[in-house]
């Protein structure tokens, strides 16, 4: 998992630790957070990692759930918000997740700021983030990677490739 980690996040990742899906709840009250790996980078970021085989209602919704637990679950009460972790949500998918055609199987979504009115990307500045930055102002927001399994065309052109293609014919 760490080379497909590697692979899609262009940066090594190590494994922080293996969680069992559905059953973090630390109450019968709490919301569980449907992970099966939790990921760590070098950088100290966490990476989710699910696995989903069919659809569900209000999916992204859980999604933004499951990003936002895990940022509240790495601050300890009292800590600075400096140290706030960023996270990754990776989906394996083996199911549609767009309407129509397209010629893309990963797609990434994260939190962009632009200007209301000249709609141009704004660069915020680092001391509204702390020092923690790895690439600028925003990259302390969640980021969604939602890999679409079965809508991948079988061609191999690079490592993600062979990992996504592995995944599809159940070679891991």
């Amino acid at each position: 998992m760490e080379g497909f980690l590697s692979a899609l996040l262009l940066r090594p990742i190590s494994i922080l630790d293996l969680l069992e899906g559905e059953s973090n709840q630390r109450d019968e009250a709490d919301k569980y957070n449907r992970v099966d790996l939790l990921a760590k980078t070098l950088d100290d970021e966490r990476i989710i990692v699910e696995v989903q085989y069919l659809s569900e209602k209000a999916y992204l919704k859980r999604l933004a759930f499951g990003a936002a637990k895990t940022i509240v679950e790495n601050l300890k009460l009292g800590e600075p918000y400096d140290h706030v972790k960023k996270v990754y949500s990776v989906n394996l998918l083996y199911f549609d997740v767009i309407r129509g055609e397209d010629d893309d199987y990963i797609y990434h979504g994260k939190t962009d700021f632009t200007g209301l009115h000249t709609r141009r990307p704004v660069r915020l500045k680092d001391s509204l983030v702390g020092d923690r930055v790895r690439v600028d102002g925003t990259d302390v927001f969640p980021e969604y990677y939602l890999i679409s399994v079965k809508r991948f065309p079988d061609i191999v052109r690079d490592n993600l490739d062979e990992w996504v293609w592995a995944f599809k014919n159940n070679e891991v």
